[in-house]
């Protein structure tokens, strides 16, 4: 079947995402939560039965006559952390494991049964390192996942564990599953990504481990003296009651009781561990424990292995491409193509192989006819100038495209600038995939805003066909695509140049001397460029040290740093044989060099650096070291209170995006207010098409930049 349009359905459900669900104003009743002032530790509401499950009434007492334990001390011991266990509660009937949290002028400390059998920290820590070799003798993340899903459901003794992996857009896929006998699979089912909405997925990145013991419970609500906690902000409370959609979803699912494990990889929401029970059960303190643990190292495999993965497809990329340059020689275009089709294909994993110069055309594989592929050839050319284009929905981006999808539902696309340009394109078929989702995805309730949000009803295997497709490019086949690309622009013009010699030598010693003339001038206006930026950060330095104003002193010295920024990449654009793109590490690193430079606190070296090579225009390299100039300078300025301390800066890439994280050790955000720089900040990140994150790096703050790397 044909991909429908989205339904009224998908676009209710996507209101979940304005769901309050941190601040739902009531608990799961398998626990107790306490609120208390801050400051005085006087109680000031409560959920649960306290009274009849405690012996005493939380009216007019503080958090100690309730715990018999100075909570304030306790948290006061650990200024940097937002969540501590305390020491154990014994009611007239029962054990419960404590937690507190802090919450603004507030502190929220919650409690819940403790297990009867207790796993002791070394049981806990065998159990896991057991796992973690388990995890680390796979060679394979589908392999990984099946291990995990096992250790996982031996680990808290669910019905059925699961690893769900989340996609580029937003929907997950079940990897792996470890079920009881007589339950019916979830293997490979997909998942809508408005299964789970965005707020969700943050607080699962908060909230490592959630647990809904029972689906059926009953709420309990906060109750409170005369200050009203209905708006309590319960986001990092284990206990929080939870979004009665997800509640219906679950009972649709015919489950009675869940539990979610977090996979987080890098501070960002990789998938999930999800458990589900036919029969209510609970998840203790020391398990939940056991199995963030777990998943953290989970999480630290699945990266190794994807960097192996990554490492591995590079080197085949290298190899491939000397064996297709070793060809180059003497042969015109047409023979190249001709000689190495093959390879141009197999390099890549294309079906097809088409290069267009002016009226020639070469094929090589499976290609769309020759009208098709200079149609193609005519729409791609403007988009891939620069840098390689590719898309695996041609007919998305193309609607023509839909005439000849079966052979070119992929294209990569490189120019190659020469006197008559030159496209080289590569082809993927259309890739006709069978998606098993749980549930149609696209049923669901009505549109209408006002009405309740109500889930699918049905999990039952729903096939759906996706066409117009191909397998997509990773950003590994992009760069090796612009790397032959030069190869090939390198060896003709070496070709060129001989022949030139060869024939035309004094027509050649002309050129050579207007080549020489246009060098010199080229850095005639490079360096006239650098005595300008330099006599700007001269100025500002004077004045910096002239104007007796600590503040605008202050001010003038951050200018400085922001013009040193563009200065350094002009140096490096005119430096390199190429103008137009720049190599962001070396430049990040020469940047920081200068920054380091320009600082007379011992802060400078305490600037550590861990960049990935990545290559980026030299527009957006402006951009970024600017964005990186803006936040080390705040980091220096804010987060010691102008005390010398530890800075970290790292580079990556992620799918197609890159990402630059900006960490510190310090007090972290302290205020709302935002300054020219940090709407400068805003405008630059909003000139890469990126996006900022702040998070807490614990202690400190940590700024993630992303924005596309090609």
């Amino acid at each position: 079947m044909e991909i429908p349009p989205k339904t009224d359905a998908a676009q209710s459900l996507e209101a979940c995402d304005r769901e309050p669900i941190h601040i739902p104003g009531s608990i799961q009743p398998h626990g107790l939560l306490l609120v208390a002032d801050a400051d005085g530790g006087a109680i000031l509401g409560a959920a649960g039965d306290v009274g009849g499950r405690l012996g005493l009434s939380w009216t007019g007492r503080s958090l100690g006559e309730m715990l018999q334990q100075n909570v304030q001390a306790a948290l006061s011991a650990s200024p940097d952390s937002i969540t501590l266990p305390l020491d154990q509660v014994l009611g007239p009937s029962e054990l419960f494991d404590v937690v507190a949290h802090r919450s603004g002028d507030l502190v929220l400390v919650e409690m819940e049964p403790a297990s009867a059998h207790t796993i002791s920290a070394a049981a806990a820590l065998f159990a896991v390192e057991a796992s973690n070799r388990a995890f680390e003798r796979v060679a394979d993340l589908r392999g990984l996942c099946e291990r995990a899903a096992t250790a996982f459901r031996r680990l808290t003794g669910f019905d059925r564990v699961m690893v769900y992996r989340f996609l580029d857009d937003g929907a997950g896929v079940v990897l792996a599953e470890d079920r009881a006998p007589g339950l019916s699979t979830f293997m490979n089912h997909h998942f809508p990504a408005s299964d789970i909405p965005k707020q969700a997925r943050a607080l699962y990145v908060r909230n490592r481990v959630r647990v809904i013991p029972d689906v059926a419970y009953a709420p309990a609500p906060i109750l409170s003296g005369p200050s009203l906690l209905e708006d309590v902000d319960l986001s990092d409370v284990a206990l929080r009651s939870v979004s009665p959609i997800h509640i219906q979803y679950l009972k649709n699912m015919g489950v009675a009781a869940s539990a979610s494990v977090s996979i987080v990889r890098d501070g960002l929401l990789w998938g999930l561990i999800a458990c589900h029970n036919a029969t209510p059960r609970y998840l203790p303190f020391d398990v939940r424990l056991a199995c963030d643990v777990l998943a953290g190292g989970l999480a630290r495999q699945i990266r190794s292995l994807d960097e192996a993965e990554h490492y591995r497809e590079r080197i085949r990329l290298r190899s491939l491409e000397d064996a297709v340059s070793a060809k180059l020689g003497e042969a015109s275009l047409a023979e190249f193509v001709a000689s190495t089709g093959e390879e141009l294909c197999a390099m890549l994993a294309a079906d097809g192989f088409a290069a267009v110069q002016g009226a020639d055309l070469c094929l090589a594989g499976r290609c769309p006819d020759e009208a098709a592929v200079r149609q193609i050839a005519d729409w791609a050319h403007s988009r891939a100038l620069a840098h390689p284009f590719s898309t695996h929905q041609l007919a998305l981006k193309m609607p023509a495209a839909a005439a000849f999808q079966e052979r070119a539902s992929g294209v990569l696309a490189a120019t190659m600038s020469t006197e008559q340009a030159t496209m080289l394109l590569w082809f993927r078929a259309e890739q006709v995939e069978t998606v098993n989702w749980a549930g149609n995805p696209h049923k669901g309730t009505t549109a209408d805003p006002d009405a309740q949000l109500t889930p699918r009803s049905s999990f039952e295997a729903w096939s759906q066909a996706i066409r117009g497709q191909a397998r997509p490019w990773t950003p590994l086949e992009v760069e090796s695509a612009q790397r032959l690309v030069r190869t090939i622009f390198d060896a003709r013009q070496n070709r060129r140049v001989r022949d030139l010699n060869r024939d035309l030598t004094a027509t050649a010693a002309d050129n050579q001397q207007l080549l020489l003339q246009k060098d010199f001038l080229l850095k005639e206006v490079s360096h006239r460029t650098q005595n300008s930026l330099q006599l700007v950060s001269s100025f500002l330095a004077m004045q910096a040290r002239a104007v007796g104003d600590e503040a605008l002193s202050g001010h003038l010295a951050e200018a400085q740093r922001r013009v040193s920024a563009v200065a350094l990449v002009h140096r490096r654009l005119y430096s390199d044989s190429r103008v137009d793109t720049v190599d962001l590490s070396r430049y990040l690193e020469d940047l920081c060099g200068e920054i380091r430079a320009s600082m007379d606190d011992p802060a400078s070296e305490r600037l550590t650096l861990n960049l990935a090579p990545i290559v980026v225009s030299a527009d957006n390299a402006v951009r970024i070291g600017l964005v990186l100039t803006e936040l080390i300078i705040n980091a220096n300025k804010y987060a010691y209170g102008g005390a010398p301390g530890p800075v970290s800066v790292s580079l990556e890439q992620h799918h197609n995006r890159l990402r630059l994280i900006v960490a510190d050790q310090g007090s972290g955000r302290t205020g709302t207010r935002q300054g020219f720089g940090s709407r400068m900040l805003e405008a630059m990140v909003k000139g890469l098409a990126g996006d900022m994150q702040e998070g807490d790096n614990e202690p400190g703050l940590r700024v993630i930049v992303t924005a596309p790397s090609v």
